[in-house]
């Protein structure tokens, strides 16, 4: 607009000035090798207007054109937009109805204008992959990578979680590994990091990502508990089957003094031992246990121990008895524990005090089996009467 202003006002100065100086119109030579151009003062003027004219014509022609395949342009490119964003819409539509064809078909078309392409690549990769379709999946992926830039984690992670669900543990394990430096406090990653340490049986590795996960929200407690009990035990299994038993005393020894004091390690610790036929190194560990605090769970694997020195464990069990007052399972896991050297007297009185609290199929049936190394076939039988009906009652035939 201010050309085209500045333009007529020079075309009125033209026509002002122009009859002004008509009679004195000067002269103007232009020479060059070949031509000589001769020409008035108002001649070169009105000359230079008109080629300024020209040149703002062309200018405003030349603009009008651009602008015309701008708009142009920006027209396909919208409409392809819209295009993309409608396909994806449907996408998700198909991928809550488990279309996982339509969902990659939709999802990979036209996503290069899509308002996420890296996701749209993404999706259409995990699409395939549900399929079963690697190698096109793959190719989503790829794509993905190169439209990521320098954010690549949902890249890797989409990555990991295929390489899962095609069991290539360790390939999904050396990425979460890069990802847990990365971002150690990513809820995906860690979830993605618990699978991949489990298949693999890294079990410090998990055990260390453990903490992050309780901060992250990963799981809950009773979850994360779970968790870390699974993984000790994985790290006594591994203790176990490189050095047997004397590797797992080794293991057990190294391990911090509240780890130690962890009711359920100290009763997985003297199960493992148990099956290394360590009885002794068990039995110690349970006796440990009993003296820190009671706990039922401490008793189970007690019946299963074949020590050289029961008197101590028997020992341990009557002061039990003494601190926590008369418990069931306390009084029929001494009776178990009497039977195994023929302590049949003392047996049947504690198989008496567990049924005294509560009725118990196999109490019956263990006092039942002393009463016959007493040579009291009689109540024996009636013992074992009692059991049978007990049992039919809980289990009634259908």
């Amino acid at each position: 607009m201010l050309k085209v202003l500045l333009l007529f006002v020079l075309l009125i100065a033209g026509i002002v000035v122009g009859p002004m100086i008509a009679g004195h119109q000067g002269y103007v030579l232009i020479q060059t090798d070949n031509y000589n151009i001769e020409t008035s003062v108002t001649g070169l003027a009105i000359i230079l207007i008109l080629a300024m004219v020209v040149l703002f014509a062309i200018e405003w022609l030349l603009r009008r054109i651009f602008r015309t395949g701008a708009h142009t342009r920006g027209w396909f490119v919208g409409r392809k937009r819209r295009r993309a964003r409608k396909q994806t819409e449907q996408a998700l539509l198909k991928l809550a109805e488990g279309d996982y064809q339509q969902v990659e078909k939709l999802m990979a078309k036209n996503a290069d204008h899509a308002e996420q392409p890296v996701v749209n690549y993404l999706l259409a990769a995990e699409a395939a992959q549900q399929r079963g379709d690697e190698a096109r999946a793959n190719q989503h992926l790829e794509r993905a990578a190169e439209l990521a830039g320098n954010d690549t984690i949902p890249v890797e992670i989409t990555r990991v979680r295929l390489q899962l669900a095609r069991n290539e543990n360790h390939a999904a394990r050396h990425g979460v590994d890069m990802l847990l430096e990365v971002t150690p406090r990513h809820p995906e990653v860690l979830r993605l990091a618990e699978q991949a340490y489990i298949r693999t049986g890294a079990w410090s590795s998990l055990l260390d990502i453990i903490p992050s996960m309780a901060k992250a929200h990963v799981g809950d407690e009773e979850h994360r508990a779970m968790l870390e009990q699974q993984t000790w035990i994985g790290l006594m299994d591994q203790a176990r089957a490189d050095n047997g038993s004397e590797g797992l005393r080794n293991w057990w020894k190294n391990q911090s003094r509240k780890t130690r004091h962890q009711v359920a390690l100290q009763v997985a610790m003297a199960e493992h031992l148990i099956e290394c036929d360590d009885h002794d190194t068990a039995q110690q560990i349970i006796i440990d246990g009993l003296k820190r605090q009671y706990d039922d769970r401490l008793l189970l694997p007690i019946p299963r121990l074949k020590t050289n020195n029961p008197e101590q464990l028997e020992k341990v069990l009557r002061q039990q008895i003494k601190n926590v007052g008369d418990r069931p399972l306390l009084w029929s896991t001494l009776g178990q524990s009497l039977m195994k050297h023929g302590e049949w007297q003392e047996a049947s009185l504690a198989f008496r005090a567990a049924l005294k609290q509560r009725p118990d199929a196999y109490d019956y049936a263990w006092l039942a089996d002393a009463l016959d190394r007493l040579h009291k076939p009689e109540e024996a039988a009636a013992m074992r009467r009692d059991g049978l009906m007990l049992t039919l009652q809980n289990n009634p035939p259908q």
